[in-house]
């Protein structure tokens, strides 16, 4: 099993309740496909580098997990057509 980390942007011009349910789907997402969720690192509203949908600020989610070697490309599949996700990006984590 690989470390991996996956970066999540999402709206922020949702109620707390809709935001929690994404951050939720994205680690049900990584557990139904052999993943084990080691952290979940909340960053907050920040503001965003260049505009995105008209949006100026995203809460920012980073999620660390374990899982094999497939899981990343079929998470990332999953992740490309959820609603309020407006970035994402699963990198494998190397121990220095």
């Amino acid at each position: 099993m690989n470390k991996y980390e996956l970066a999540v942007v999402v709206n922020a011009n949702i109620e707390d309740e809709e935001r929690n349910a994404v951050v939720d789907k994205c680690k049900a997402l990584i557990e139904r496909f052999g993943g084990q969720i080691t952290n979940v690192d909340d960053w907050g509203k920040k503001r965003l580098a260049y505009e995105i949908q008209k949006m100026r600020e995203a809460y920012y989610y980073f999620i660390q997990f374990d899982a094999e070697t497939t899981a990343p490309a079929e998470i990332e599949q999953r992740m490309r057509i959820m609603d309020n996700v407006l970035r994402y990006l699963c990198v494998r984590s190397d121990e220095a």
